[in-house]
């Protein structure tokens, strides 16, 4: 990835304390990118800290952040510039989904998610970006999903609507850095194997879809930097996948949303 190993590059990766954040983490490692590390959760970021530096001798940072405060990304990227870091990947993963109906959740929460999982990417790009420029050289992935690509789903109303705008704004900007060395990717997964279903209260939910609509955490995260490095701007992981993406693509509006409607009880939680 480096042609200069005097250089060596600099990932962050946010959400990194689990799930696919740390399968990001742990394959950019593999191949020799030095980590910045971000989450809540400092002990676990720790932890992985001592593997990764361990196992695949690269330097490791570990910074605790909540992006759910409008204020995160900048005083974690002023830090970053504190222990003169220069980030050359940015993998905005963090996020989550708020269960149940629309009106179940109060508005603050509706204000903080959105601050986490379109606000934060955003900023965080914003603040990173003119560095690569600079440098002739970026890599910045957002984790959207397929949900962002097919009729939205009753249950986790802003959910998809998340994931739409990060994979609208990753095109954008993937078209505007086209001359600067900078790719972006939107890397879009369908079901995966982490904790984001606990967390959202559909474990039980899910548990119940076939095996074959699964990928692993890290098959998404060495698929998604594969495919940021061919120049992909977005990236559906797993063949069942691009094929439910092309379906709905194929079916009228009415029934494609007649389709997501009968089936989003296998996989959103409809109540508060």
């Amino acid at each position: 990835m480096n042609s200069n190993p005097q250089t060596p590059r600099w990932a962050l990766v946010t959400g990194a304390s689990a799930g696919i954040g740390t399968a990001f983490a742990r394959e950019l490692a593999t191949r020799g990118v030095s980590l910045v590390l971000t989450a809540r959760r400092t002990e676990r970021l720790e932890a992985l800290a001592e593997e990764f530096t361990s196992r695949y001798g690269i330097r490791v940072e570990c910074i605790a952040a909540d992006l759910a405060d409008s204020t995160a990304p900048q005083t974690l990227c002023s830090e970053i510039d504190r222990r003169g870091i220069a980030i050359d990947w940015l993998i905005n993963n963090a996020g989550y989904g708020l269960g149940g109906h629309y009106p179940a959740q109060p508005w603050s929460a509706h204000a903080q998610f959105l601050q986490v999982m379109v606000k934060a990417p955003c900023h965080l790009a914003y603040l990173l970006l003119p560095g690569m420029q600079q440098r002739g050289y970026g890599r910045i992935i957002n984790v959207a999903s397929l949900a962002g690509l097919i009729p939205g789903s009753a249950g986790h109303t802003m959910y998809a609507a998340s994931k739409a705008f990060l994979i609208k704004f990753s095109q954008s900007l993937a078209l505007e850095n086209t001359a600067s060395g900078v790719r972006v990717c939107a890397v879009c997964p369908g079901f995966t194997y982490s904790e984001f279903h606990d967390v959202t209260g559909t474990r039980g939910i899910v548990s119940k879809m076939p095996k074959w609509m699964w990928l692993s955490a890290e098959e998404v995260a060495r698929l998604g930097l594969d495919a940021v490095e061919r120049g992909e701007i977005v990236y559906v992981t797993g063949r069942v996948n691009r094929a439910i993406k092309a379906l709905t693509k194929l079916l009228p509006d009415r029934m494609a949303l007649r389709m997501v409607q009968k089936r989003s009880k296998n996989f959103r939680k409809q109540d508060g």
